[in-house]
């Protein structure tokens, strides 16, 4: 009897224009072993249907561990004394994107913490030159902007933009991030949007006050803004950010969200083990390579026991065609940009 309700819960969350919050928070309070492997069957089916068997590569490159901010979470939050501040200079973020261009990937993530002093125009002619050079996608992730700033990265060249919500629950959000308003976060997401970003965001699995229906809301949420990327990830210090209710939350939002990006994310491999092949199997399709140089990487410790801070830069590019050999996938070496317009969104076969 269970078995018949996850079944027609699920189907109903995959083909409603807004899925239930009943129904997806009864399938995150799924623990029944059998259960969850519907579930994640389902999901896994989902994935290969909407954005097949291709896993994609985000090279990342961490040019600076500056932040303006304090949040909660975060190892690079402004009040953190402990740790040692970098930026790199252009050469540097260059030559990383030469080395990651080399290893054959066509997306560079360039990630700095929330930085009030970043220069737009500095970053601007990183950008354009990165354009003129290599054929790849730019993607930031640099926080929140005015929309004047974004307006001169876009006409720059950059191509994504990846935000995280972290929360779509505004208490939380703020609680979350101390003096920060929900209301701008989401003013920036709708600017990105407006100016032709492709778009990014996500939630952390595990918050303190965090509840299965909040990750549900924060699931349609996910699904009413129609995000090119999502990001799911634990929530790395707390008890309560188990890995199944990473693996439930990331397997609902493929299925929820269809073509969406996902990745099977560095915090998901930060853990007791290396999950990020579980994430996989459950809906994600893209892998971020670290390409950040030595020994900037070991400092840029949004969380304790960050994964792959010691291993030869690149190295992460080879250990993804191990990953995704042991699943029966392939590395995808194209752009890999949005599906949002490229497929229509039809129900998934019966074949699960």
């Amino acid at each position: 009897m269970q078995i018949s309700n996850v079944k027609s819960a699920l189907y109903r969350i995959h083909n409603s224009l807004i899925p239930s919050l009943n129904d997806l928070e009864y399938l995150l309070s799924v623990n029944d072993e059998t259960e969850l492997k519907i579930i994640f069957d389902f999901a896994d089916c989902v994935r290969k249907e909407f954005v097949g068997d291709g896993i994609l590569l985000r090279g990342i490159v961490e040019f600076s561990n500056v932040c303006s901010k304090n949040c909660f979470y975060c190892g690079l939050n402004k009040t953190n004394k402990k740790l040692t501040r970098y930026s790199l200079s252009k050469d540097q973020i260059l030559a990383s994107v030469k080395n990651l261009a080399g290893h054959g990937i066509k997306t560079v993530v360039l990630q700095s913490g929330e930085d009030i002093s970043l220069d737009p125009f500095w970053l601007k002619e990183i950008i354009e030159e990165i354009k003129h050079s290599f054929d790849i996608a730019v993607t930031l992730s640099v926080g929140e902007k005015t929309s004047k700033e974004y307006k001169i990265f876009k006409a720059a060249g950059a191509d994504r933009y990846l935000l995280k919500i972290e929360a779509s629950n505004e208490k939380l959000y703020e609680m979350l991030h101390r003096g920060a308003s929900f209301k701008n976060r989401l003013q920036c997401l709708d600017d990105l949007k407006n100016l032709g970003y492709q778009v990014g965001s996500g939630n952390m699995i595990g918050l303190k006050g965090q509840t299965p229906r909040i990750i549900a809301e924060d699931i349609v949420f996910f699904k009413k803004r129609n995000f090119d990327m999502i990001g799911i990830g634990p929530f790395i210090g707390q008890p309560n950010g188990s890995v199944n209710m990473v693996l439930k939350a990331l397997a609902l939002t493929r299925i929820v969200t269809k073509n969406s990006h996902m990745p099977a994310t560095t915090a998901l491999g930060s853990l007791d083990k290396d999950y990020r092949v579980d994430g996989l199997k459950v809906g994600a399709n893209v892998l971020m390579p670290n390409f950040t140089p030595m020994p900037y990487r070991k400092i840029y410790e949004i969380y304790p026991g960050k994964r792959c801070v010691n291993e030869a830069v690149g190295s992460c590019a080879f250990c993804a065609e191990n990953m995704a050999e042991s699943i029966n996938r392939f590395v995808d070496y194209t752009i890999g940009d949005s599906l949002k317009i490229k497929k229509s969104l039809v129900t998934t076969r019966n074949s699960w």
